[in-house]
């Protein structure tokens, strides 16, 4: 029963029972929604405040790319010159042709799908395209799509025509790209290397240089709205691209035509069928003059094999034909190991002679019975069946003598020999800035035994490249200086034209100028009294070694390395040249018998060409010296004033200007000043408006005309002649059809012709 209130006698009636109502909300229940309201807002607070400034960054980027169409403008890929200025790798202005779908509308839907079909098709026509891929693109949703790239100027006019007869001028954007070429096109191949399509280097200096040579790109930036139009009256953004620098070579372009030319005729000749490889450098600097291997490619067409490739790929696998591919690319100057043979002898003497074990002239120091003996029944031979007997050191470098340097080995030990290889830089790269470059294989030194100490002595055994090797012997020519090998004369900023003179490098004095003129004396011994006398250069001092390695054991298929090093002048010595030939299968895989006379014929034109001096002792049958003249030097000096003085030597000219010659300079000349001429020769001028080089210029067959014939068969053709001897050609030193720049000098050799008894 419940008590009530009365409402007479103002009495409390309590209830029994509590009273319920579904008008109010229980207050825990209050309370659990409140913790629940705030944790929401907490949590929200917290996403946002993630939002803001953990994510805020990366957020405000994908809304600007969102509400951003960015079109790019490719940079301009730096040039790569040679020394005297002739451009290797250029950069040509071409174009890319790209859609944006969504801009290529029509009235209606029909209209459009009209369109595009229309512009596909143009393209299609035009450029060559497969017409699905094509439509395909243009129908896509993409903000941008690139249909080519790289387009001739021909093609490029074409579709504008198009466009314009067609009212087309929305949604098709062609902007400025470059496309890289090189005009000699297969001329130092390895050294330079390639670009791919997008313009980035992947092989050779283009390579190594890549970020020098490719500049930054720039854009056109506009605004685009939520419907994925653009914007009306938004402010266009302009940010240039910045070009990329120049970069000067140290190799001579003339020296590099030099040693390919010899360096291809041996490889054939010799039937070398793991190709050669040639460097020049400049001992005194690291400057590398000159450097190539055979077979090379065409730098504008790298994925085409070349001639020897071609014979047989077709044959391989995809996996294969890439293989093959690389191995065309790769440079033997510094991607290739190889056993050095015999010429690493003028190491091992130098070490001896630094060391004071032996001395140049010792009679009777070593003794040759024609082979060595080791423990294990082991016995190395020399290089020849009758034996050297008794010889001092210059006399067993003379002979190339391999029980002498085992001998000699032996007395001066692994660690003092380690100590000496690693000096002159032979555990590690030479740093030369090329793409590629390998790192050298010796034993271990606590692996080095009776064996492994004999067997490095005289080079073999050892796995370096020829850059190391070259490098080393610059060292003993350098008067024992050790110098980083250089490829890199010098970086032009294209926009501001300030250039940046790369320094030589002075690594370290390996040996004393007393040892290295010691050293040089016995390599001058070797081509005037030993075995290396193939590569003398009448009129010239040569300091030479030769070098035969053999295959080691399970290897047998890649064949002997023949080559030779030439150092010149011995006295203040200038160049230095390593040839090295791979697998010869011809008469000899003697270094001094097949590899001797070619580093004379290339020793023989690079000599006279950059200025080094005879001796006076050249035959009588060079040409009539009362006819030559030698070219001055005329850079600097305006058109008029270099014609008056070319003239006044008894020389031509030529040259074509758009501007006044009385104040246009002479920025270069070929032939190069100090280049001896008959005369009545030409000199080529280019000013500073006029750097267009003609270099197509196919060389004639001279071989049995006479001197005067040859002259004009020559001149006619703008080329000029030097030669030896009288009579008729016998040899010129460019084959017929060999394509060279106008002005550049031939040099033929003649020869009187035998008559028939009467």
């Amino acid at each position: 029963m419940m008590k009530k209130k009365s409402s007479k006698n103002g009495k409390i009636v309590k209830l029994k029972t509590p009273y319920k109502s579904k008008n109010f909300i229980h207050v825990n229940k209050l309370k659990v929604i409140a913790v629940v309201v705030m944790l929401a807002f907490v949590l929200l607070m917290g996403r946002i405040g993630y939002l803001q400034f953990v994510k805020g960054n990366e957020l405000k980027e994908m809304a600007y790319k969102q509400q951003t169409i960015n079109q790019i403008i490719s940079p301009k890929r730096g040039n790569i010159y040679d020394s005297t200025g002739k451009s290797l790798a250029i950069s040509a202005q071409v174009d890319t042709v790209t859609v944006n779908p969504k801009s290529i509308t029509g009235k209606t839907e029909e209209d459009t799908i009209e369109l595009k079909k229309k512009i596909a098709q143009a393209f299609t026509d035009i450029f060559g395209l497969d017409y699905n891929e094509t439509f395909t693109k243009i129908n896509s949703n993409s903000q941008v799509e690139t249909i080519i790239k790289k387009v001739e100027q021909e093609k490029i006019d074409q579709l504008k025509k198009w466009m314009e007869e067609n009212n087309v001028s929305r949604g098709i954007n062609i902007d400025e790209d470059s496309k890289r070429y090189y005009p000699y096109n297969n001329l130092a191949s390895h050294l330079l290397g390639f670009c791919g399509n997008d313009n980035q280097g992947l092989s050779g200096i283009e390579a190594k240089w890549d970020d020098v040579l490719t500049g930054t790109p720039g854009k056109i930036v506009s605004y685009k709205g939520g419907d994925k139009s653009e914007i009306p009256n938004t402010e266009e953004k302009y940010i240039a691209a910045q070009n990329g620098s120049d970069i000067t070579l140290t190799v001579d372009l003339n020296i590099q035509n030099i040693i390919e030319k010899y360096l291809k005729e041996a490889v054939n000749n010799n039937a070398c069928s793991r190709g050669g490889n040639v460097i020049v450098m400049n001992p005194k600097n690291g400057e590398i003059l000159g450097m190539a291997s055979y077979p090379d490619y065409n730098l504008n067409s790298p994925f085409t094999p070349n001639e020897t490739l071609a014979k047989t790929y077709d044959s391989l696998t995809q996996e294969q034909k890439t293989a093959a591919l690389s191995e065309m690319w790769r440079s033997k100057s510094v991607s290739e190991l190889y056993e050095p043979g015999s010429v690493f002898k003028v190491i091992t003497s130098s070490v001896a002679l630094e060391e004071n074990i032996t001395v140049p002239d010792k009679a009777g120091d070593f003794l040759c019975t024609g082979a060595e003996k080791f423990q294990d029944d082991i016995s190395i031979a020399c290089w020849r069946a009758q034996p050297h007997g008794y010889q001092s050191l210059r006399q067993a470098l003379c002979n190339s003598c391999n029980p002498a340097f085992m001998q000699l080995g032996k007395r001066i030990g692994a660690n003092t020999l380690y100590k000496y290889y690693e000096a002159f830089g032979l555990f590690e790269k030479t740093g030369v800035a090329i793409a590629g470059e390998e790192k050298s294989l010796f034993t271990k030194l606590e692996d080095v035994g009776p064996v492994e100490l004999a067997t490095m002595s005289f080079g073999q055994r050892l796995n370096i490249t020829p850059m190391q090797m070259i490098t080393a012997i610059s060292a003993v020519a350098n008067d024992g200086v050790l110098m980083q090998p250089k490829i890199v004369k010098s970086i032009t900023n294209t926009e501001t034209k300030a250039v940046t003179e790369i320094s030589d490098t002075k690594v370290r004095q390996v040996i004393s100028k007393e040892t290295a003129d010691k050293v040089k004396s016995m390599m001058e011994s070797v081509v005037t009294e030993g075995t290396g006398k193939n590569g003398a250069v009448q009129g010239y001092s040569i300091g030479g070694k030769t070098g035969t390695s053999e295959p080691p054991k399970g290897k047998e298929s890649e064949g002997y390395v023949a080559s030779y090093v030439g150092i010149s002048p011995i006295e203040d010595t200038n160049v230095v040249l390593l040839l090295t030939l791979y697998d010869p299968n011809g008469n000899s895989h003697q270094g001094g018998q097949i590899a001797g006379p070619v580093v004379s014929q290339m020793l023989s034109e690079i000599l006279p060409y950059l200025g080094v001096p005879s001796d006076g002792n050249e035959d009588n049958s060079k040409q009539d010296t009362s006819n030559m003249v030698t070219v001055p030097e005329i850079r600097n000096k305006t058109v008029t004033e270099a014609d008056k003085v070319l003239k006044a030597a008894g020389l031509q000219t030529k040259f074509s200007v758009s501007g006044d010659p009385n104040t246009l300079l002479v920025e270069d000349q070929v032939p190069k000043p100090g280049t001896s001429l008959p005369k009545d020769s030409v000199v080529i001028l280019y000013s500073t408006e006029n750097t267009v080089r003609t270099s197509n210029i196919a060389i004639p067959d001279l071989i049995g005309k006479t001197i005067a014939e040859a002259t004009k068969a020559l001149k006619d053709i703008g080329l000029n002649i030097t030669y030896d001897g009288t009579g008729v050609v016998v040899s010129q030193d460019y084959e017929k059809g060999t394509t060279v720049e106008e002005g550049t000098v031939v040099k033929v050799t003649l020869k009187q012709q035998l008559k028939d008894a009467q």
